[in-house]
């Protein structure tokens, strides 16, 4: 018998204590997911758990924290361009990147600083 991934289920970022609502103003609000209740055994460990479709995104809260500056997500998006302009018009800063072939792509930071990618394949 052998064994196989089928998806990635969630994943996790770290944010400070106290965060929660400025993770739901950058991925509710800015980014446009939809917030996910957490199973009320987890809710005293704080954070908040956002989806987009199938793709889940748990905000922990961590203490002492330290954003993740090189490990991070990387979403593929559709109309990569809409996205770029939609954060350029809410303050968060783009950091170019032409270095994967055959890929537009960008990376941003959410508000505690953790790197995201976000790439449409050409």
């Amino acid at each position: 018998m052998t064994y196989k991934i089928k998806a990635i289920d969630h994943i996790q970022l770290a944010a400070p204590k106290g965060s929660e609502e400025e993770a739901r103003h950058f991925y509710a609000t800015i980014l446009g997911c939809e917030e996910v209740e957490k199973p009320e055994t987890l809710q005293k460990n704080g954070g908040v758990w956002f989806a987009y479709g199938t793709v889940q995104i748990h905000i922990g809260i961590e203490h002492p924290f330290v954003p993740a500056k090189k490990a991070h997500p990387a979403f593929e998006i559709e109309n990569l361009n809409l996205l770029k302009e939609h954060l350029q018009i809410n303050n968060v800063p783009i950091i170019e990147d032409n270095n994967l072939p055959r890929a537009n792509r960008f990376y941003a930071h959410d508000p505690f600083g953790n790197r995201l990618e976000f790439l449409e394949w050409k």
